[in-house]
């Protein structure tokens, strides 16, 4: 292990011989003000979800009171305020939004405010430019596949159409695969643009976290040398139910990941079980590829899947099949399958 991370770090040394402008000029941004003449920030101190109102995706906060209807509230106010969760992150309205919260707060909000329990969520993210995904990144999920220690980040990628959202249905590709798995797996979800970043800064990049699954159909993804296939069928990627601004998560790699499959225990483990940890990850992939605000990384899924099962005991998921993943801080994501 210890000469796999010197490989590791020798490569993020090479590829990075240009973080040091990158990190100048990215903090230079900070301040910087939009084309829309706001600030660029990322949100902070909020909980966040996606809602399914009259006919659209809009974003939400949750408060004490209930779901906010950023859009309802931002015309009540006559505020400008980010009414998707893609323009909040992409477009850095942070602070717009924070303002519109504050002012809510002070009103009486019932005319603007939503009983959580009657929200039809969304995917947290609609429409990242990259969703990065981490494969085999605990230690004890490396051992139970029979896959050696990778000596760096193992990256491969899902699209847009895998995305799904809390309490949907993944309807399972059964004319072509039939070995369907799941993985819980803390996301990242970026609020700035990240370019050759170290890792002591990587964090710096974040905007939020949500509870993911990187819904697996096995028998795809062995199918050949890549995974790609097996990964980013139509709903293979149920993100939520919230983002969570890292302010209110703290450190990544201290969090509790579980995963149920029809009420009974299948996974239970901790984030600080990371071969690359957050920071990590971050930074390797920041000096291969350009993360922009909104973009999401699965960071990988711990021990305890179906495909890590002895073969005599391995019994695939199916229609009917209710999976629940949680993660500490970041509340239980539940889908169906069909």
């Amino acid at each position: 292990m210890g000469s796999s991370r010197r490989i590791f770090l020798k490569t993020a040394a090479i590829l990075g011989g240009g973080a040091l402008v990158a990190e100048a000029k990215s903090k230079s941004l900070k301040a910087a003000a939009t084309n829309e003449g706001h600030s660029f920030e990322m949100p902070r101190g909020m909980t966040l979800l996606n809602i399914r109102l009259d006919g659209e995706y809009r974003l939400g906060v949750k408060t004490s009171d209930g779901v906010l209807d950023v859009k309802r509230a931002a015309a009540h106010f006559k505020m400008p305020a980010p009414t998707t969760m893609d323009d909040l992150l992409q477009n850095g309205k942070g602070g717009l939004l924070k303002k519109l919260v504050d002012a809510a707060a002070k009103a009486d909000s019932k005319n603007f405010t939503l009983a959580e329990d009657r929200v039809e969520y969304g995917p947290v993210v609609m429409t990242p430019e990259k969703i990065i995904m981490m494969g085999f990144n605990y230690k004890r999920h490396a051992a139970e596949t029979h896959t050696p220690i990778p000596p760096n980040p193992v990256l491969f990628n899902k699209f847009n159409n895998a995305l799904n959202r809390h309490n949907g249905v993944i309807q399972l590709p059964r004319d072509v695969a039939t070995k369907f798995d799941y993985e819980v797996e803390l996301v990242i979800v970026f609020g700035r643009e990240a370019h050759n970043v170290s890792e002591q800064d990587a964090l710096e990049y974040v905007a939020g976290y949500c509870t993911g699954n990187d819904f697996s159909a096995r028998d795809l993804q062995t199918l050949t040398s890549q995974y790609m296939i097996g990964k980013t069928c139509d709903g293979f990627a149920p993100i939520g139910p919230y983002f969570v601004s890292a302010d209110l998560v703290g450190d990544p790699n201290n969090l509790r990941l579980e995963t149920r499959v029809n009420g009974e225990q299948r996974q239970d483990w901790n984030t600080n079980d990371m071969i690359f940890n957050c920071r990590q990850l971050i930074s390797f992939a920041s000096k291969v590829m350009t993360i922009k605000p909104g973009d999401i990384l699965f960071t990988g899924t711990p021990q305890g899947v179906i495909v890590g099962m002895p073969k005599d005991k391995q019994v695939w998921l199916k229609p009917g099949d209710r999976i629940a993943c949680s993660i500490d801080k970041l509340g239980e994501l539940k889908f169906t399958l069909a």
